[in-house]
Parts: structure tokens; sequence; C-alpha cells
């Protein structure tokens, strides 16, 4: 299974803003992006372009990139799912962004079972998440309305998971969702409205990068 492997706060010093890739870091002062705001490399300092430059195609290419990056999808398949969203009914951009929130490692994330999408895909692939009675260990699931989601009954001793409850009751779960922190699970209510969606995230351009 492909991955990034590198550093992912260079990917918020690229995208030039936050993306809160490693959860509770990114609001301290040791997050990169606060000491580095500037593009990693060794032009990243003096490099960027004068203001009012940016062509439409370096625009649509930033709107995808910074979508890619807050899910955690590589190239190969964000462009799938991108294809799957043009087969659905109604806007492309739209489905899209329901197809990226209905991935189980972004439903645990959402329901506060993990402090960053990153984490949320290790709680997976480890084997700790239940869905509707059967272990899902991939990641990349996409979760339906009325799947129930929850922690393995056997890892709720373990030394994350029982501590779940106080840093997860901080969380706001989105209204799609509804979560049981009493038994450590969550329902899958609907799919998410677009007003429930990250609002920074420009689907349309997304939608024009891949139509060219």
């Amino acid at each position: 299974m492909a991955r990034y492997t590198d550093a992912v706060c260079k990917l918020c010093r690229r995208e030039g803003e936050k993306l809160f890739l490693k959860g509770e870091r990114c609001f301290t002062p040791k997050c990169a992006f606060e000491k580095r705001g500037y593009p990693p490399g060794m032009h990243g300092r003096f490099g960027r372009r004068r203001p009012g430059r940016e062509s439409d195609y370096s625009r649509q290419l930033r709107a995808k990139q910074k979508a890619r990056r807050i899910y955690g999808i590589l190239e190969r398949q964000f462009r799938r799912y991108f294809h799957l969203a043009q087969k659905r009914r109604g806007l492309t951009g739209f489905n899209l962004l329901q197809i990226l929130e209905s991935r189980l490692d972004n439903v645990v994330y959402r329901l506060g079972f993990g402090v960053s999408r990153s984490q949320a895909r290790l709680i997976v692939t480890h084997g700790h998440i239940i869905v509707n009675g059967r272990k899902l260990d991939v990641p990349s699931a996409l979760v339906k309305p009325d799947d129930v989601v929850m922690v393995k009954e056997g890892s709720r001793e373990n030394g994350y998971f029982s501590g779940l409850k106080e840093v997860a009751e901080s969380r706001t779960v989105p209204t799609w969702l509804e979560r049981d922190l009493n038994n450590f699970s969550g329902r899958v209510l609907r799919l998410p409205e677009r007003a429930e969606i990250d609002g920074a995230l420009n689907e349309q351009l997304i939608v024009e990068y891949y139509s060219r």
C-alpha cells in the first residue's frame, strides 16, 4: 500500500497554510509552519511568485494537491476517486468530496478516535476497527449510511484507547455522524452535505484540473 513517508510539515509549507496533518501539535509553538512558513527547498524563502501572477493551471493544481494532502491520498488513487465521482449523479466536485469524507480512515478521524487522519489510518491498518461486526483493516474502504464503526473490544484496554474518552470528548463530531464514547462506536447517519465539508477546499478547481 503506497503512502507518503516524508515530513508532512513540508506539505503545509508548500501550500502556504496549515493543513493540520499532525493533530494537536499543529496548535502548539512546535508547529514547523509557525517557524518556517515559506515553501520548502533551497529557494523556498525567496522563490514565491509575486501576487497576481498565478496562472489558472497553477490555481487548479494547488487546489488538487491541497485536497490530496489533507486526506493523505496519492495521485493515482485520487484520480480514481475523481473518475468514480464522475459516474455518480450530481455535481462531480461535490461527489468527490463526499467520497473522500466516506473513507474509513477519515470517519475514524471525524469520530475522534484518532487525533489526525494519519493516526486514524494506522489505527485501521493495525486491525483495531470493526465495521458492521467485522474487522476491516483497509483505510480506503468507503462507508455507507447506517454503517456502524467501532473499536475492537480487545483493543480498548491498551494504552492509547484507555485514555481515548478524555481526548475524544473535546472533539466535535459532524452532524452526519453519531458517536457513542461509552461503547467506543459511531454510526454513519448519512453522507455529508457540502456545508459540512472543509470550506477551504475548492472542488470546482479540481474538476477543472482533471478536465483540461
